[in-house]
């Protein structure tokens, strides 16, 4: 493969953790290794993976918990389960999680490919003619987050500062749920300092400045959550 996915695997048993990276590396993927539920979100925040496999029985945050967080900040990234429980009620959990697949150990390495690979197949057909997420449309606006423009016809283009437009495209990316404030402030500023926070405050304003010019267009504040953006 010409790019490398980024894959997060969140595996409590060391020696299995150790294994399954070295296998995905080798196979092409980009993996980063987590050893509990608490630093798997850290890594998650931190960069923009691609692919999830989460034990389910972990230390400090377990893998089920630690999906919830991560469907509450992205709701497509595909997800794997590892267990060593074969409880009909797990898997239906797993599931109603918004889980991809659920794979019970042991298993083979192969196994875990085969799945992996047909989930990225889905994946890629359904992203299929999207042009990477580069473009977004909002209202009467188009946001173009690879030129860092927003065009309305009959006004002149906006240009946006880098995180201007880093903040605009996980609202869009959000659009009609919510942005997590903890989430944005540390994959944007890698930091949740509350001036970072205030930061952030202002480069929401001014998104709602150059937005304004159409009223079905909100960035709405949700109260101890985050931020909203809608163009009903």
């Amino acid at each position: 493969m010409t790019k490398k996915i980024k894959v997060l695997l969140v595996e409590d048993d060391p020696n299995l953790g150790i294994i399954l990276s070295e296998y995905l590396n080798v196979k092409g993927y980009e993996t980063t290794l987590a050893v509990d539920g608490e630093k798997g979100y850290d890594e998650f925040i931190k960069k923009n993976f691609e692919f999830i496999i989460l034990d389910v029985m972990m230390p400090k945050k377990d893998g089920f918990s630690l999906a919830t967080d991560i469907r509450n900040t992205n709701k497509d990234i595909p997800i794997i389960f590892l267990t060593a429980k074969s409880l009909k009620e797990d898997t239906i959990e797993g599931f109603k999680l918004g889980a991809d697949d659920y794979i019970t150990k042991p298993f083979s390495m192969e196994e875990l490919m085969a799945r992996m690979n047909a989930i990225l197949r889905r994946v890629d057909s359904n992203h299929e003619g999207n042009n990477q997420l580069k473009e977004f449309l909002i209202g009467k606006f188009t946001f173009h987050a690879e030129k860092r423009i927003l065009k309305s016809e009959g006004e002149q283009d906006q240009k946006l500062t880098s995180k201007e437009c880093e903040l605009l495209r996980l609202l869009c990316l959000n659009k009609n749920k919510v942005m997590d404030r903890t989430f944005a402030l540390k994959a944007i500023w890698n930091d949740d300092s509350y001036f970072n926070s205030r930061s952030m405050d202002v480069y929401i304003t001014k998104l709602r400045k150059y937005l304004k010019s159409d009223t079905s267009i909100e960035i709405l504040n949700v109260h101890g959550q985050g931020f909203r953006l809608s163009d009903s």
